[in-house]
């Protein structure tokens, strides 16, 4: 009970909430001004983005989904968990709550799902701010990650030991000893047992190992539309130490936006907002007074 009543303390938010489909889409919306749209990836929730939201809901709109399945969203067993339907219900946000000139962040499998919701309704978007992700087919996947896609091991290992989102607090993070008791215990709150952990297994299933997967035609066609959004300012800021998005994918998403402003923090790991993100806020201040949206509206 000490570990829960600690980890909400870090998380002094409102919930909201929208139906989609009967399902329940929980997101945060703190704060009023221009919209900062924060998208987390996998094992993670909106609890990831607690200390961004805290930094700016006093200036801005800070618009935070958990993803169906994870968080604080319902967590149904039969579902289309795949990244086509996790686009699908972001654009339903967007659209249900007239976000506007939204400053994309992303994270993680949020790169791709902020970045196809960005090519779904690009004249909502302005800017982008992306953090160890990717949105392309992946080049390689890590042999940590092929072991939790062995046949029936795998899921009871993700789903029955919760062994990826408990590895995630030692693996993903710079920090030696691993996340601190408090922010483990949040991170993990709402994976509690089998059935909530069913999109944690489900991410994993949807990483394309072959070009035969739904998900590696997705993800193409992202890539392959991503020169659209070259028009908005971007930055790039990443985790050097991150053994699963490694450098190479950083550059390959240079390749896509090169006109991007890149900040590589050598010291933090995958988990790059929890390691790093006392440098993270002023560096993401200095971009978005950079790039007024005054001036970018002129350009688009």
């Amino acid at each position: 009970m000490k570990d829960q009543q600690d980890w909400r303390q870090l998380y002094p938010f409102d919930s909201h909430e929208l139906f989609i489909d009967g399902h329940r889409y929980h997101y945060l919306d703190e704060g009023r001004g221009d919209v900062l749209l924060m998208v987390h990836g996998n094992p993670t929730w909106s609890f990831y983005w607690r200390n961004l939201v805290s930094a700016w809901r006093s200036g801005f709109r800070v618009v935070v989904p958990d993803h169906i399945g994870c968080g604080l969203s319902s967590k149904p067993q039969r579902y289309a968990y795949r990244l086509d339907q996790h686009i699908s219900n972001l654009v339903r946000l967007v659209e249900e709550l007239d976000l506007r000139n939204i400053t994309l962040m992303a994270h993680d499998w949020g790169g791709a799902i902020g970045l196809g919701t960005a090519l779904a309704c690009p004249h909502r978007f302005a800017r982008m701010i992306l953090f160890n992700t990717g949105a392309f087919p992946p080049p390689y996947v890590p042999w940590r990650i092929r072991a939790c896609r062995i046949p029936f091991l795998g899921t009871l290992a993700i789903r029955g030991c919760n062994l990826f989102a408990r590895s995630a607090l030692t693996m993903a993070t710079s920090q030696l000893g691993g996340l601190q008791k408090d922010v483990g215990s949040g991170l993990l709150a709402p994976y509690d047992n089998w059935h909530n952990r069913v999109a944690i297994d489900a991410f994993v299933r949807d990483i394309p190992m072959t070009r035969a997967h739904p998900t590696h035609q997705t993800l193409a066609r992202i890539e392959r539309n991503l020169v659209s959004l070259q028009k908005y300012p971007c930055q790039l800021i990443w985790g050097m130490r991150d053994w699963c998005f490694r450098p190479s994918c950083l550059e390959r998403l240079v390749d896509c936006f090169p006109s991007a402003e890149v900040q590589r923090i050598q010291t933090a790991g995958h988990y790059v907002v929890e390691d790093a993100y006392r440098e993270i806020v002023p560096m993401v201040e200095r971009f978005l007074t950079t790039h007024p949206l005054s001036s970018i509206a002129k350009v688009i």
